[in-house]
C-alpha cells in the first residue's frame, strides 16, 4: 500500500512511502536536506518497518524534538496501524 505522512516540526513537509508486507519500499521526502534523506530513502529501502522504526524513533535534529527521521517513524507507525485496521 501507498501512504503519504504530513510531517510536524521538520524542514521536510511530507513523506511518501510504500510498504509491502511490512517492508518499507519507495521512500520520499518533500522538502528538507535533499542528500541527507536521498540517503535515509536508500538505507531503509527493503528494511523492516519495526526495524526502521526501531532505528529512529526519537531521533532529533538540532534543538528541535524530532527529525525527518523520527517523523519517517512516525509515519511508518500510523501505517502499521493503519494497515492493521485499528
Amino acid at each position: 500500500m501507498e501512504f503519504s505522512y504530513k510531517t510536524k516540526g521538520t524542514c521536510s513537509s511530507m513523506i511518501s512511502f510504500t510498504l509491502e508486507d511490512g517492508i518499507v519500499k519507495n521512500v520520499v521526502f518533500t522538502g528538507g536536506c535533499n542528500g541527507n534523506l536521498k540517503a535515509i530513502s536508500k538505507l531503509v529501502e527493503g528494511m523492516e518497518a519495526k526495524k526502521v522504526i526501531s532505528l529512529l524513533s526519537g531521533n532529533t535534529c538540532g534543538f528541535k524534538p524530532t527529525s525527518c527521521g523520527d517523523q519517517l517513524a512516525c509515519g511508518l507507525k500510523e501505517a502499521l496501524a493503519q494497515a492493521a485496521g485499528v
